[in-house]
């Protein structure tokens, strides 16, 4: 195992294990060790074969494998069948480019998003297999506080796309702006939702987030029955991993024909076709290029290897210089 410096849910400097703030919002107040009484999948085809038993009894799609867990007093184990879990763990994938960076890469995204900009995110952490291979680990936000599911639907869902009407690449297609007009049709408090829905498409253009697609997007079910914009999930910078792309939607922001200008004056517009206040666009996207302090501490503090954090910070860089100089 290796030895911590940071807390491995907040970042923050001098924990070896997770920290108080990170106890009691990642697992309500329990005293979790950061280390699972479970060997990597990878380590053995035994091991394998127990956790592929858990992905037969999950429901949540993807493309990463996903496993669900329980937390039974204060030690997370694999849900079994009938269970639902209320915990999401992803390891190292099989596949892909930088492949053993992606749990770190995702949990440093998720904690820049609320640490550095105040975006309202699922809870998250990295947790180690007993082999030390390190995963990330995130709190489902569909649950209440009695462990009964909340609705949920994705905007993949709520635009009508399947794989059926269109096609297999059918969460990749249509454009940003038509997320805010699906807000419109569902979403009572669209004026206090819509802000929050243009930070985060601007914070995935700032962090190079190209796999940002309609399943990754979802409406949320409040206790008064209303819907609000879900916190934000699966936040990752995929350059690192796949050739850079702006969107992850082919339609990009807004339709092609009503573009104005370069990638500032594009997003200005798009808060312009959303129907949200000018002063308000203009506050946000003052935030979003004033947290490069913050974002650089998070990034060194980060489980990312120190090539890979230099990668991470040049790519952040890159996208910021493009923001406020076009």
């Amino acid at each position: 195992m290796p030895e911590l410096l940071y807390c491995p849910s907040t970042l923050i400097a001098g924990h070896a294990t997770y920290s108080r703030s990170a106890i009691q919002r990642l697992f309500s107040k329990h005293k979790v060790d950061h280390q699972l009484s479970y060997d990597s999948p990878a380590s053995s085809e035994l091991v394998a074969g127990t956790f592929f038993e858990n992905r037969t009894i999950m429901s949540v799609p993807g493309m990463q494998e996903k496993y669900s867990f329980v937390l039974e007093k204060n030690k997370l184990r694999l849900a079994k069948a009938g269970e639902c879990g209320d915990y999401l763990l992803k390891p190292i994938p099989a596949l892909g480019r930088n492949k053993h960076l992606m749990p770190a890469n995702e949990h440093l995204t998720m904690q820049i998003a609320r640490q550095a900009y105040q975006i309202e995110t699922a809870e998250n952490g990295i947790i180690f297999f007993n082999t030390g291979e390190l995963a990330y680990l995130t709190k489902r936000f569909d649950r209440d506080d009695a462990g009964q599911k909340r609705a949920k639907e994705d905007f993949a869902v709520l635009a009508g796309r399947t794989p059926q009407s269109h096609g297999i690449n059918y969460k990749y297609e249509g454009n940003y702006l038509e997320l805010f007009q699906i807000m419109q049709q569902y979403v009572p408090a669209y004026a206090v939702e819509a802000p929050k829905l243009f930070k985060i498409l601007l914070f995935n253009y700032l962090f190079s987030n190209g796999d940002a697609h309609l399943k990754n997007f979802s409406l949320l079910e409040t206790e008064d029955g209303d819907f609000i914009l879900s916190p934000a999930y699966d936040l990752i910078n995929t350059e690192m991993h796949q050739a850079e792309i702006d969107f992850a939607l082919r339609g990009g922001l807004y339709p092609k024909a009503q573009y104005q200008g370069k990638i500032l004056n594009q997003f200005l517009q798009l808060g312009k076709l959303a129907n949200i206040p000018e002063k308000m666009v203009e506050r946000i996207l003052s935030q979003m290029l004033a947290n490069s302090t913050e974002t650089e501490r998070l990034i060194r503090s980060s489980f990312l290897d120190e090539s890979a954090q230099k990668n991470y910070y040049q790519a952040y860089q890159g996208r910021l210089k493009r923001l406020k100089f076009t």
